[in-house]
């Protein structure tokens, strides 16, 4: 896994990512896990804020040993695979409605 400590270190702090959307702005998320498949690796994150529903689930590509880009997912099909492996992981854990 990619930095595998690292977000290790992360999930249990509760660690804030900030990233820029389409138009710029800093958006800041509370990292949730990385989620495996399929020989990849994908971040999954909910935006920090109070009324935030909905997770944001980005492919982790390593451009080298310390940096790594977050790369959107178009494929619905996959997204909601994934979206299902972290449901089934935390099941009992996170009330997903």
């Amino acid at each position: 896994m990619a930095n595998e400590e690292i977000y290790e270190e992360m999930e249990n702090e509760g660690a804030l990512i900030t990233l820029e959307d389409e138009e710029g702005n800093e958006v800041e998320f509370e990292f949730l896990d990385v989620v495996e498949y399929d020989s990849d690796e994908y971040i999954v994150l909910i935006e920090n804020k109070e009324d935030a529903d909905e997770v944001v689930i980005l492919k982790i590509n390593a451009l080298d040993d310390d940096t790594e880009e977050y790369i959107s997912i178009e494929d619905e099909e996959l997204l909601e695979k994934l979206f299902d492996l972290f449901k089934k992981k935390y099941e009992g854990d996170i009330n997903f409605e």
